[in-house]
């Protein structure tokens, strides 16, 4: 790994670091060590740190701001991308706006409210990056990422680079294209708002943030929910039905606010995590024979 180590650091391609903790890099604080972290300055260096895991077959991850996440205790394998400062570019021409995968989501949405632009009111509060929010076609409140984004820019793990059209995105309810069928890291989206009352959007967006604040713990290290709305019930609510707020495995723990959340109350392992999923899982076939799937990402060693 040492002489991969300094090749990057040759090319000169942004921050490089071997046997980091991802524990550091994800919103529920848990994770071994990535074999290599790398985080490229530009949408070109990350192409240079592709080229070089293609001519020597490595395995690779690209994560964000680390929330949706659950990283295994033994850490992931290979070279993991981490995109941020760098890509977080952003590029406004009225009512269309071009935004890197780095960028905030949280503070996109913000200043998109505050120029009167509607469409985003729905991701105040999600503390994901772009990057991941068109991965994972994230959403909420009534609405997600599909109804406003035209093209996202796709780097897959061949080279090649390609905008791919909303529809070429193959979105769904907390998936697209990229999640299984064409794996490729996002590099930019672009995307379509309407322009509306500033005081009407701010407003909304204010409230689905204290929405958030109100119901869900985000004081506390999680990941988001953990999982899928198995419609037309609601994960949550058949968990808080199944009395399972508040039960814990070690150090992961229901949330007592929201029953689809776990917290790392407190030095949660991720077997801890998976432990407690596998319990509700069982729990709610059992009682209402209903089978529920993480919507968490769930990677790394085995």
């Amino acid at each position: 790994m040492d002489h991969l180590v300094t090749q990057l650091q040759e090319l000169n391609i942004g921050t490089v670091k071997s046997n980091e903790p991802l524990a550091r890099h994800t919103t529920m604080k848990i994770g071994g060590p990535a074999d290599l972290l790398v985080e490229p300055s530009s949408i070109e260096n990350l192409t240079k740190v592709m080229e070089l895991i293609r001519k020597q077959n490595l395995p690779w991850t690209a994560i964000g701001r680390g929330s949706n996440l659950l990283v295994s205790d033994k850490g992931i394998e290979g070279i993991v991308i981490k995109l941020g400062p760098g890509l977080d570019t952003l590029t406004i021409a009225g009512t269309e706006i071009t935004v890197g995968a780095g960028h905030s989501l949280v503070s996109l949405s913000t200043m998109i409210s505050k120029k009167g632009l509607s469409g985003l009111e729905f991701a105040s509060g999600i503390p994901g990056s772009v990057g991941g929010a068109v991965y994972m076609n994230a959403g909420a409140h009534g609405s997600d990422i599909s109804r406003i984004l035209t093209e996202a820019h796709i780097l897959f793990e061949d080279g090649t680079m390609e905008w791919l059209s909303n529809e070429a995105m193959e979105f769904s309810y907390r998936t697209s294209v990229l999640q299984k069928k064409r794996p490729g890291v996002v590099l930019e989206a672009k995307f379509k708002f309407t322009e509306g009352d500033k005081s009407a959007i701010v407003a909304q967006m204010q409230k689905n943030k204290d929405y958030r604040k109100e119901t869900q713990p985000w004081n506390s290290p999680c990941a988001g929910s953990i999982f899928r709305n198995p419609l037309p019930h609601f994960a949550g609510r058949l968990i808080e039905d199944a009395g399972l707020k508040g039960y814990s495995i070690g150090g992961a723990k229901i949330s007592e606010m929201h029953g689809n959340f776990i917290v790392n109350a407190h030095n949660a392992t991720a077997k801890d995590v998976l432990d407690l999923i596998e319990h509700v899982k069982v729990t709610i076939d059992q009682l209402y024979g209903v089978k529920i799937e993480t919507e968490v990402e769930i990677i790394g060693r085995v």
